[in-house]
């Protein structure tokens, strides 16, 4: 073990890339993932364990599905014999309360958790260009940013506690599936209207209506018709219910969200694991399951 050894568990569609970039980065990656089947990135060490992971690394960044997968994972780590973790760094999206609980388990069992989720899709994670957003003390941010640069292009300190780089990714998701969810909306009125769909793009993409779905989703997947955004229905859905759940224990009014929520949900009842993009032939009134009438 040395300065330049960091722990990688995770090795799904994100976190293999961006435990890839840590080895392009010149670190000595020791790496495994929890759901087993996944290949190790070129130049990495993959082990067949956390415990493994967590006696040889002081940091360990984590790419994980959701909360519960994470809290097994911490568990494992601060149950590892010789554990030498000093950083744990969440790159998951789990919600705000289990980023603040992990943080204080991680501090009882005598190391850091840095609440670190990104956003940027696969696409992203490959190109090294996802956006950080942290939340924890700033020195521990400082600690961590080497790490985090080497595969995101945006690392962002959000807040000084655990759970504000969650409220950050949330909030952005909410706003990128409504975006999404009402450009599907619009673009399917404007075509019934007689306008042309790349000419509305055009119009929307230097006007008040621009948004990230006019400005690349639907210029890159919808208009060539690949349809392939890389993020999955599911996927959405339970960042938008992460999302409801911490506004309601804000107490926060949500006005706009059970709408959104509920147009994804209706894409969920025909096929949960659809690619997101799949929403816009679905509003533009191609036929619907039962499960939507």
């Amino acid at each position: 073990m040395n300065e330049r050894t960091v722990g990688f568990i995770g090795l799904g569609n994100m976190g293999a890339p961006m435990a890839g970039h840590l080895v392009t980065a010149g670190y000595e990656v020791v790496c495994t993932d929890v759901a087993g089947g996944a290949r190790a990135p070129s130049g990495s060490t993959f082990v067949a364990t956390t415990a493994e992971v967590a006696a040889s690394c002081r940091e360990i960044v984590t790419s994980l599905p959701d909360g519960r997968v994470v809290s097994d994972v911490l568990a494992a780590v601060i149950s590892a014999d010789d554990r030498a973790t000093e950083l744990f760094i969440d790159a998951s999206t789990i919600g705000v309360e289990p980023a603040e609980r992990h943080a204080r388990d991680a501090a009882v069992a005598g190391f850091v958790y840095l609440d670190a989720p990104v956003s940027g899709g696969v696409a992203g994670a490959v190109a090294g260009t996802i956006a950080v957003m942290c939340g924890g003390a700033r020195d521990v941010f400082e600690r961590a940013r080497p790490i985090l640069s080497s595969f995101g292009g945006n690392v962002f300190h959000v807040g000084e506690a655990a759970g504000t780089g969650q409220a950050m990714k949330i909030l952005n998701n909410f706003l990128s599936g409504t975006a999404m969810a009402a450009t599907s909306e619009a673009i399917a009125f404007g075509q019934r209207a007689g306008l042309d769909l790349e000419t509305m793009l055009d119009v929307l993409n230097v006007s008040s209506g621009q948004n990230t779905a006019t400005a690349d989703k639907f210029p890159r997947e919808i208009v060539p018709g690949t349809m392939q955004l890389g993020f999955r229905v599911d996927q959405l859905l339970k960042d938008l219910r992460l999302y409801a759940a911490a506004a309601d224990g804000l107490d926060t009014d949500r006005w706009v969200s059970p709408a959104v929520i509920d147009a994804w949900q209706r894409l969920s009842a025909i096929d949960e694991r659809a690619d997101i993009a799949a929403i816009y032939p679905l509003i533009a009134g191609k036929r619907m399951t039962e499960a939507d009438e």
